[in-house]
């Protein structure tokens, strides 16, 4: 007894002491308890979606991390070089980006390098490559102390799967094709021999106007996160796929209108191809259209995007001031002759030029010839003069309205304006971001009418923004008229278009088209990590098949334990019976036989 009270102390929490039949039967019971327990801890758990908006929480909380300082010491991140060899100069910028994570349907997550200070890595060097031109052996020595920057910046146990993408713009495309090919043939032979980047013959090149258009659209569409599809609280868009009938609802897109001191530039995407009501738009259509896909499989059409571009030389601002000038010279020489008048050729009888605020004095050269302009500062009819500026020498497709548009969607679009758009509403009237016609319209005006000592007094008292200077005041009224023509005669945009911000910068950060272009290179770069991912799945994937396996071969020993319990049981059962039989057959004998016999024995 005093052994099966030592073992009856664990079970004074739960009843009494079974009896030395009952303990199989418990013990068995406990087993059978335990697998269970098993297999309730073996059974993968789901976790719960995050709630709707936390992923644009996440969003926000990474654009604040872009801000910060890039940690070279994570192993895990990847990175990019891209050198944009412009005109006037040449910059080099350093991207980074995580692993892909794994959904087929996600683009690479590029940001744009930070040093220790948190400031961006790029560097600029003068003049443009163009300079190498006559001597194009000189175009590594040209890129060195760029390349030199950047590969002080990425690890150095990364360079050589580091890609390196050398793109050449406006400078290079005024150089004929045997110097073009001299210079980017330098470089593919002599860079790689000094530095370890990732770098072959298709990462030099020089790119037309409509590539830096659409690398300049996919970046800006990237940083507003128009690319992820899955976020359903902004607007969508129904885009026409390539086989007839077909058709995606996806994240509506915004288009760019960029201005700087030469060109013009729109970008936008066309969600429905429409119809082309003649052979010269088709053929239009086919070189300002740009159709590609984003992501890094080509049968998915979620990332198809087609794309208007076209750029308009001399409709920049700066430039489309020279074409007023030649006008207005030319029409008010022409004006003296059949007159007999001497408008402008003097002081004291100056043109009066309604582009130009009241009471400012200027000359305007071209030659021989000088034209003496005095400002009056009619935003109206400065407007109504710079209409013909519109459709250039002819209305050719060269020309603003002559040129082929895609159709644009005013009721379901958003667009961006950037460079001269934006000086043009904030630097000086403080009206940068959300544009209204009428208000630019009236602010413009009531500028136009101010005395030019007026406008100078309050530059000198800080009303004006830190970036506007003398040349601003002085154009000011100018640019916007033209700013104004240019977007509601030149492209249609309706008075009331409500769609349209001016911005410098996005997210607080300004976006160069080489984000755009770094993300179309490497658009690919994801296949290498969805097939680790794939492997991946598969080995997951045999385990959880193996793990059904064992879900079936736990259930076959719970079973198995189960009946050998009732068996054990229904044994002892039968013991238990014999040994009462047998008890009672023995009792039965001491009666009959026993009993009389100690009677006899009885004196």
């Amino acid at each position: 007894m005093a052994r099966i009270g030592v073992s009856c102390l664990s079970w004074r929490s739960v009843g009494p002491c079974p009896g030395p039949r009952q303990r199989p039967a418990v013990l068995g019971l406990a087993l059978l308890l335990g697998l269970l327990l098993l297999l309730a801890g073996a059974v993968p758990r789901r976790w719960a979606a995050p709630p709707r908006g936390a992923r644009r929480d996440e969003r926000y909380l990474a654009r604040a991390e872009e801000l910060t300082a890039t940690d070279t010491e994570d192993s895990a991140l990847n990175y990019g070089v891209v050198v944009d060899c412009g005109s006037s100069g040449s910059r080099v910028f350093v991207y980074f980006w995580p692993p892909h994570n794994g959904n087929p349907h996600d683009l690479l997550d590029i940001k744009q390098m930070r040093d220790r200070s948190s400031r961006p890595v790029v560097k600029k060097i003068k003049p443009g490559i163009s300079v190498t031109a006559a001597a194009p052996e000189q175009a590594t020595p040209y890129l060195r102390p760029l390349l030199r920057f950047a590969a002080a910046h990425v690890p150095a146990q990364k360079h050589k799967e580091t890609p390196l993408y050398i793109l050449c713009t406006a400078g290079m495309r005024l150089l004929p094709e045997k110097q073009q090919a001299a210079i980017l043939e330098n470089l593919v032979r002599n860079v790689p021999l000094e530095f370890d980047f990732l770098f072959s013959k298709s990462h030099a090149e020089v790119i037309s106007g409509k590539q830096e258009g659409v690398y300049a659209w996919i970046g800006i569409n990237f940083v507003l996160g128009r690319f992820d599809h899955e976020d359903e609280e902004d607007a969508v868009v129904t885009v026409a796929l390539g086989d007839p009938g077909k058709s995606l609802i996806r994240k509506r897109t915004v288009g760019i209108l960029d201005m700087g001191g030469a060109s013009l530039q729109i970008a936008y995407e066309v969600p429905d191809s429409g119809a082309i009501s003649s052979p010269q738009q088709e053929e239009a259509a086919k070189s300002l259209l740009a159709e590609f896909n984003l992501g890094c499989d080509v049968q998915h059409t979620g990332h198809v995007y087609r794309v208007y571009v076209n750029t308009f030389l001399g409709y920049g601002g700066n430039f489309a001031r020279q074409r007023y000038e030649k006008l207005v010279l030319n029409q008010t020489f022409v004006h003296n002759r059949l007159h007999s008048q001497e408008t402008g050729l003097s002081p004291k009888m100056p043109f009066l030029d309604p582009c130009l605020p009241v009471g400012l004095e200027d000359t305007v050269t071209r030659g021989s010839q000088t034209l003496y302009v005095r400002g009056r500062g009619d935003w109206q009819a400065c407007a109504k003069l710079l209409q013909p500026l519109l459709a250039g020498s002819n209305s050719s497709q060269d020309s603003l309205l002559g040129a082929y548009k895609a159709p644009i969607d005013f009721s379901n679009s958003e667009f961006y304006g950037f460079s001269e758009f934006f000086y043009c509403t904030e630097d000086v009237l403080r009206l940068g971001g959300q544009y209204s016609a009428p208000t630019f319209t009236s602010a413009a005006q009531e500028y136009c009418s101010q005395r030019w000592e007026v406008l100078t007094q309050r530059f000198r008292g800080g009303l004006y923004s830190a970036h506007a200077d003398q040349h601003r005041l002085k154009y000011q009224c100018f640019k916007s008229a033209w700013m104004y023509q240019v977007l509601h005669e030149g492209f249609q945009f309706p008075l009331d278009y409500p769609s349209l911000r001016t911005a410098q910068l996005v997210y607080d950060r300004e976006v160069q088209w080489t984000l755009g272009a770094i993300l179309y290179k490497t658009r690919f770069l994801p296949l290498r990590d969805l097939r680790q991912e794939s492997i991946r799945q598969a080995h997951a994937s045999w385990l959880r098949l193996s793990f059904v396996y064992n879900h079936y071969l736990f259930f076959a020993c719970i079973l198995v334990v189960a009946l050998a319990i009732v068996l054990y049981l229904l044994r002892l059962r039968r013991i238990h019976r014999r040994q009462l039989r047998l008890a009672q057959h023995t009792l039965l004998w001491l009666d009959k036989v026993v009993v009389p016999l100690s009677q006899g024995n009885v004196p």
